[in-house]
């Protein structure tokens, strides 16, 4: 591992809260009309706003703790969450759009910009050597699982995890 790759994974985590935000923005006006279509269970606009403004906070938190430990653990973390948060969330969106054959609030931005970044991001972290391989599947596999059934419980069954 060289400072060089490890500087340059903190530096492309910097973009993780701005693409977060992009997808938001994407998403916000129509996504709890369309979640609330689905699910009886439904969710208000001001949960949506705590929820993403609460995904904010820590997508910052793991992206500073990063940034000030440049460790595998801190590493280790931040990717975790950004399978759970982009990863998993753009095969939700995906799911979605593909079971309703048509657009779903959030997939442009899941598309253009949440699955490049997370690759991007995977593979700078793969070939930094800072992340064992096996323990970074495990991260991300643990990291994805919560929104992966959430998803599929919104898409296939129309009910919710949390």
């Amino acid at each position: 591992m060289t400072v060089l790759a490890t500087n340059q994974i903190s530096r492309a985590l910097l973009l993780a809260p701005v693409i977060f935000v992009c997808h938001f923005l994407e998403e916000s006006p129509g996504f709890v009309d369309w979640f609330n279509a689905r699910v009886a269970r439904g969710i208000t606009p001001g949960l949506f706003w705590r929820v993403n403004i609460t995904a904010l906070v820590i997508t910052v938190t793991v992206v500073g703790v990063e940034w000030l430990s440049r460790s595998s653990l801190s590493l280790t973390l931040a990717m975790a969450w950004l399978t759970f948060l982009m990863f998993a969330n753009a095969l939700l969106h995906v799911a979605g759009a593909l079971v309703d054959r048509q657009y779903v609030p959030g997939l442009i931005t899941a598309l253009l910009l949440y699955a490049p970044y997370y690759s991007w991001l995977l593979v700078m972290t793969l070939k930094s050597g800072r992340v064992k391989p096996a323990g970074l599947l495990v991260a991300s596999v643990v990291g994805a699982i919560p929104m992966l059934v959430h998803g599929y419980l919104i898409v296939f069954r129309g009910s919710r995890l949390f």
